[in-house]
């Protein structure tokens, strides 16, 4: 059986070759904006050395022996076409530039239509009506030539010659035997994501990239392609792995194909909004297909992956280099020192990173403003890493897919004044909740008699007060702040402290994660005087501010202790 091809081919490859159009693909539809932007895309461009502008694939299928069946791409064809066809009629007179042959399985008329398109005496292009499909061939054309007008001093041959020899496609040839059909279905139903992990994936498998004068035993080259589909096969199946994925990933980064992440990492970011950057830069590394040079690329590859496996299942490495990815560090620029240190000396470098997160931080000065909610945030997460790393005896791993999937949140320990519940029903939910925990007849007298048209703000200040042993209910300081995801910080945002502990048990008993310092928190653990458990006072916030400071107190810098 042949295998699928791979390679690039310049507009000027395509120029005089034969496309048939099946009967499954729909007619032209790209729109005004698709057109604009290609056309503004490849006139930007500014090549340099042998810099390319690269389009997507372009999946063909060999039918005959000078016809190549187009299963995906054939609105870029369509769109290359006319461009081709535009300069044709407009500038170069009678040594026409050789135009590709489309022909339509079920629309009989298009290709016809096509090689009449022209821009009339008056500079328009009539827009034909009579089906859908000329409909939109013709808004392209026009968007064209409005595209070429509005330039003003257009230079024709340096577009051209941009067009032509410095744009390619990405041609990608299928097995002859495989069922055309069942290609374009699996593609369509992104079950073929032709991203530049596959389109890797066929480079580092064509078989030709194997041979040279030395070595053409086909069975070695069947074994080589074979352990470096299972390997990568494995690679993908582990970066599925939700916890190691959105451990090595500041955010959801959703790819259909994971393991193009590692590929970016070893090549780089693009130097602009190029999709197929990566793609490129691993076709130029292939243009020297020896057999030594693939084993090489490949290994770097399973390098890379092996690094930051090995930090996953390093427990001090795993919440460390975590906590640096969650805050934006560069994966690339710690898998590039990682590569090259000694593991004291890489933890060091990760420590002073970390260090670096929370230069010249005074802990006091940190309130619950929008200024300071990146850096409390940071360290509330930090004190609960390094709390659990603390404890040596413990395997337990702070999960970063839930702390980044569930939007976790900063929340008061004690409510504070400006939470106090806005309509009526909740103002009444929130008075029928407290009373489990209210003791004094008086107040609970005024809870019970309490309607709409009391003061409320009065009697929530006045509970507040009950819960807090100084009476303060405007504590905004980190000593009173907590981490918890959106979901259990939403349900219980303006509750008294008891009313919050219940709730925590609740969620933590239904499966939620809890994070240990929250836990810790609303079970008074930092607490050594534990006589009354149903407010957060002053003592308590102490001794919890206390804690956060021995913790973390390493990392910080110009630190009052």
């Amino acid at each position: 059986m042949e295998e699928n091809k791979i390679e690039l081919k310049t507009i000027g490859d395509l120029l005089g070759l034969s496309f048939f159009i099946p009967s499954y693909q729909r007619g032209y539809r790209w729109t005004e904006r698709q057109v604009i932007d290609l056309l503004n895309d490849i006139d930007n461009f500014k090549p340099s050395n042998e810099e390319w502008y690269c389009l997507q694939p372009l999946v063909v299928k060999k039918k005959g022996e000078e016809i190549w069946e187009v299963i995906d791409g054939q609105q870029r064809l369509t769109t290359i076409f006319l461009i081709i066809h535009y300069f044709n009629e407009m500038w170069i007179g009678k040594q026409k530039i050789s135009e590709p042959q489309i022909s339509y399985q079920t629309r009989f008329g298009s290709y016809d239509f096509l090689k009449k398109m022209t821009v009339s005496e008056e500079d328009v292009v009539i827009v034909n009506e009579t089906n859908i499909d000329y409909w939109h061939i013709s808004v392209a054309y026009s968007t064209i030539n409005e595209w070429v007008k509005k330039k003003g001093n257009f230079d024709n041959n340096e577009f051209q010659s941009k067009f032509k020899e410095r744009t390619k496609v990405i041609w990608y040839e299928t097995d002859t035997s495989q069922d055309a059909v069942e290609i374009f279905t699996r593609i369509n139903m992104g079950k073929i994501p032709l991203t530049n992990a596959e389109l890797i994936k066929a480079l580092f498998l064509n078989s030709s990239n194997f041979k040279s004068p030395l070595t053409n035993d086909e069975e070695k080259i069947r074994l080589k392609q074979l352990e470096i589909a299972t390997e990568w096969d494995s690679i993908e199946y582990s970066l599925h792995n939700d916890e190691f994925w959105l451990f090595i990933n500041e955010n959801e980064n959703d790819k259909e194909t994971r393991i193009e992440f590692i590929f970016e990492l070893v090549v780089g970011e693009s130097p602009r909004d190029d999709k197929d950057y990566i793609f490129r830069e691993y076709y130029k590394k292939f243009n020297e297909h020896t057999e030594r040079k693939i084993t090489i690329l490949w290994k770097e590859i399973k390098r890379y992956f092996q690094t930051m496996q090995d930090w996953f299942d390093d427990r001090e490495l795993y919440h460390k280099i975590g906590y640096l990815v969650t805050f934006g560090d560069s994966i690339n620029e710690i898998i590039k020192e990682s590569l090259t240190s000694d593991k004291s000396s890489f933890i060091h470098y990760i420590d002073s990173k970390i260090e670096k997160q929370l230069s010249n931080l005074i802990l006091d000065d940190l309130e619950y403003e929008d200024k300071y909610k990146d850096t409390i945030r940071k360290v509330l997460l930090l004190h609960n890493i390094q709390t659990m790393l603390n404890n040596k005896k413990e395997n337990s791993r702070f999960p970063f897919n839930r702390y980044k999937r569930e939007k976790w949140d900063i929340e008061h320990i004690q409510a504070i004044a400006e939470q106090k519940p806005k309509s009526d029903q909740h103002k009444k939910d929130w008075l029928i909740e407290v009373q489990e925990f209210i003791y004094d007849e008086n107040l609970k007298n005024e809870i019970e008699r309490y309607t709409n048209e009391d003061d409320f703000e009065s009697l929530f200040n006045k509970i507040l007060k009950k819960f807090s042993d100084d009476g303060r209910i405007d504590i905004n300081d980190i000593s009173n702040l907590v981490l918890l995801d959106e979901g259990t910080n939403r349900s219980y945002k303006n509750a008294i402290f008891p009313v919050k502990r219940k709730v925590i048990i609740e969620k933590e008993k239904a499966g939620t994660f809890v994070p240990l310092c929250t836990k810790n928190v609303f079970m008074k653990y930092y607490s050594s005087k534990i006589d009354q458990m149903s407010f957060w006072g002053e003592f308590d916030r102490n001794e919890y501010l206390k804690d956060i400071k021995r913790v973390i107190n390493h990392y910080l810098t110009n630190q009052n202790s």
